[in-house]
């Protein structure tokens, strides 16, 4: 027996919240899949990108990888993370990654390999970040914004999956991209 497709939930109002530099939080009025409706409130958020940086070509044995240690006042501490930042508008994926990595870590990368998209959290909000791996890396200057506290930091892969294993880069998006790089270096 075929069961019939479940209707899309649709949105049936939309009232802005806030406004802020970096998201907005709507108040969302919508009709839910079984024809309910119900108000969710969601932060909309431009998208982002995050970059792998490979020290080196990845394969081999234990190739490096260049991290960055930032202070996020969110979680009141120092994170260990992979480069990372919110498109402008206009801007591809690609370009946002490339733009980020030569920012945070002042490396420009040869290859810019597109690895997954992903969301951070579907719950609430409509943020969704497009992960890299980069390889072939030329070191310059860096030039972070006012309020980035970074400093890079290279380990090798393994150290970092230990790290991600451990709970010590407990950023989602860094521990998820290093695991599926990994697992994409090693799927090759």
């Amino acid at each position: 027996m075929t069961r019939p497709p479940i209707p899309i939930p649709a949105t049936i109002a939309t009232r802005p919240v806030h406004n802020g530099r970096v998201i907005s939080v709507h108040a969302d009025t919508v009709r839910f899949p079984d024809g309910s409706t119900g108000t969710l409130d969601i932060v909309r958020h431009p998208g982002a990108s995050a970059v792998v940086p490979f020290l080196g070509e990845p394969g081999g044995d234990d190739p490096t990888v260049l991290l960055i240690r930032q202070y996020r006042y969110a979680t009141g501490r120092w994170l260990l993370e992979i480069p990372a930042g919110r498109l402008d508008v206009g801007e591809t994926p690609e370009a946002c990654a490339r733009r980020e990595l030569r920012e945070e870590t002042g490396c420009t990368a040869i290859v810019m390999e597109p690895m997954t998209t992903i969301f951070t959290t579907p719950g609430f909000s409509d943020e969704r970040i497009h992960l890299f791996l980069a390889t072939g890396l030329t070191r310059g200057e860096s030039s972070h914004e006012a309020d980035e506290f970074i400093e890079p930091v290279a380990i090798s892969l393994t150290e970092a999956l230990s790290r991600v294993e451990s709970g010590e880069i407990s950023d989602a998006k860094s521990a998820l991209a290093l695991l599926f790089a990994a697992g994409f270096r090693a799927g090759r």
